[in-house]
């Protein structure tokens, strides 16, 4: 069982990119666009040598992120829509290739499970 709901995955799979927010151990933050798949109740995001990464420094001494994926169901009516997470990074071994994997501990989400137009019901659960 996943812990994103049926409709939250279903955005996930329809979305290219989430932004990756990772911060050092001395708090300075660093966010970055980056390409992610869904992974039972993880995100996983590789890519092009990120051991080059300051995201990849960070999570090594900080372990903690913050990933979003948003965007704009509709500008007339304004309708965002977007996922939070909130929670631990591993790096991990891919095929010969280090990747993330982000566990989550808080998902937040808006306009995703309840779709009725106007201001979007923001919905924040913890992950267990």
């Amino acid at each position: 069982m996943s812990a994103f709901t049926t409709a939250e995955l279903e955005y996930l799979k329809s979305q290219p990119l989430m932004r990756f927010a990772t911060a050092s151990p001395s708090g300075r933050p660093d966010v970055a666009p980056v390409v992610f798949e869904v992974d039972g109740s993880d995100i996983t995001s590789a890519g092009f040598d990120v051991t080059h990464t300051v995201r990849y420094r960070n999570v090594q001494k900080n372990p903690r992120a913050s990933v979003v994926v948003d965007d704009l169901a509709s500008m007339n009516p304004w309708s965002p829509r977007g996922i939070k997470v909130i929670g631990s990074v591993a790096i991990e071994d891919a095929g010969g290739s280090p990747r993330f994997r982000i566990t989550p501990e808080v998902i937040v989400s808006w306009g995703i499970n309840d779709t009725t137009p106007g201001i979007p019901k923001m919905e924040r659960r913890e992950v267990r």
